[in-house]
């Protein structure tokens, strides 16, 4: 959803190969976007999306993220790097991108980190553009559809990279559901489609959140070890790594909870780190970045799911080709037990 990962290489690669491709707008300026969606146009014909950032309320406590600049110090002067500028944006250019998708729509537009006021779904709606809110409770999905979204991406706590909560609240940062329950939860909640996103690595694991009643299964750290994969080398590696056993969700990149590697930049800030997004993401965008430069991934942000130990590197075509094997497999399996 942001970053170098999903570019327009993945996105139209898993669209040619008869899924749905997603570019990640998150971080990117206006422009970047509009250009990136060229690029995917050129590359196929199929249906694509695009995922965009809510703008987020400024309620950060601006000492404690004083405070978390200092703690930082010693990172800054190991990689040679100023820190970043906390008050560099919230919003993400997210007027700038809207206003670009109802010009040149997108068959599919997802938000993460709120909702979308029922004005900007329905502009959406309008042009024909499909919209899809990311939620991570009932209440929230309630929420997207009392707003006129088409859909929502029920997102469980195995997830990589950040939860897409509308609210960050600090006293839950080791809370969530996990996805089976949480997408019975919500189909018992809101009559609308469920994508189910969090941990899926196998088909088998796509047929089993079918089963729990979700429409279709949403898939982010299986592709992220792709050639296509825009990830950092450093990343991918890392993915499969001995050194990097286990996942934590952590505050200490970004100033919200998201799902990453257990690495050594994590374990020593992640205790202190404030909640504080977006303010916490452009005060360490310089250390992560440097930390890339340096070959460092105990520097760096490697986000990954709960299933990161079975990604496979595989083309994002050959890999899709294998998730649907997989799956009518498990379909095939189930039926053959219900025979006997």
């Amino acid at each position: 959803m942001a970053g170098g990962a999903s570019g327009p290489q993945l996105a139209a690669a898993v669209s040619e190969a008869g899924g749905l491709g997603f570019l990640a707008a998150g971080y990117k300026t206006a422009d970047g976007m509009y250009q990136e969606i060229k690029q995917v146009r050129g590359l196929t014909g199929r249906p694509f999306g695009v995922n965009l950032f809510m703008p987020q309320a400024g309620q950060a406590d601006a000492s404690a993220v004083d405070v978390y600049r200092h703690q930082l110090a010693g990172e800054a002067s190991w990689y040679k790097t100023p820190l970043g500028d906390p008050d560099s944006g919230r919003d993400d250019g997210y007027d700038a991108k809207l206003a670009i998708l109802v010009e040149d729509p997108v068959p599919v537009v997802s938000f993460t980190f709120g909702c979308p006021t029922r004005e900007t779904l329905d502009a959406l709606a309008r042009v024909g553009t499909y919209t899809v809110v990311t939620v991570t409770s009932p209440e929230e999905a309630q929420a997207a559809r009392w707003a006129g979204a088409d859909a929502v991406c029920v997102q469980g706590v195995e997830a990589g990279g950040h939860q897409g909560t509308h609210r960050d609240d600090p006293a839950g940062d080791r809370a969530g559901v996990g996805l089976l329950s949480l997408v019975t939860q919500v189909r018992e909640a809101v009559p609308m489609p469920v994508v189910a996103a969090g941990g899926l690595m196998r088909g088998g694991q796509i047929a089993g959140v079918l089963a729990a009643g979700a429409d279709a299964a949403q898939l982010g750290t299986a592709f992220l070890v792709c050639p296509e994969s825009g990830a950092h080398a450093l990343h991918k590696q890392a993915m499969t790594n001995p050194l990097f056993t286990r996942t934590e969700l952590t505050r200490a990149f970004s100033g919200r909870p998201a799902r990453g590697l257990v690495n050594r930049f994590m374990r020593e800030h992640g205790p202190y780190a404030p909640a504080a997004y977006p303010e916490v993401h452009h005060l360490t965008s310089p250390l992560r970045k440097a930390a890339a430069t340096a070959g460092d991934p105990q520097g760096m942000a490697l986000w990954a799911g709960q299933g990161h130990r079975m990604a496979r590197e595989l083309p994002a075509a050959q890999l899709v080709d294998v998730l649907v094997a997989e799956l009518d497999a498990a379909r095939a399996a189930l039926t053959r037990r219900n025979a006997s």
